[in-house]
């Protein structure tokens, strides 16, 4: 079965390393874990956020850079109509995505933040 990506609203996400980030769904290091995960499984991953949302992307993006996570790959911006009911009209709304791929240094500071996790001990253990 294929594995298939869910934004903040439990919807699936047409790109297995689409991210879409929320302002209110859900706390920031939920998107940084999910982000590392991402990363982990795919080598790269694409944050995307509407309106009030990207100051939450940017926050996100900026965390795993300065953690020496990752590196940008892509940034762009646009707008796009969404339909409002309650007005009756569209609205416009300012989008992000930004598309960060594995820093050299991603898979040695996983590992040692693995290791710290267990104790200072190696992840798997000869015996168990």
């Amino acid at each position: 079965m294929a594995q298939v990506a869910i934004d903040a609203n439990g919807v699936e996400s047409a790109k297995k390393n689409r991210i879409q980030v929320s302002n209110t769904k859900k706390p920031l290091f939920f998107y940084v874990n999910l982000a590392k995960r991402f990363m982990q499984q795919y080598n790269e991953v694409e944050l995307s956020a509407l309106g009030m949302a990207i100051a939450t992307v940017v926050t996100v993006v900026e965390i795993l850079k300065n953690n020496g996570l990752a590196v940008e790959k892509r940034i762009s911006t646009s707008t796009i109509d969404i339909g409002d009911e309650t007005r009756g009209r569209s609205v416009q709304k300012a989008k992000m995505e930004i598309v960060l791929t594995k820093s050299a240094q991603f898979d040695e500071i996983m590992a040692a933040a693995a290791a710290d996790e267990n104790g200072g001990a190696p992840e798997h253990m000869e015996g168990e």
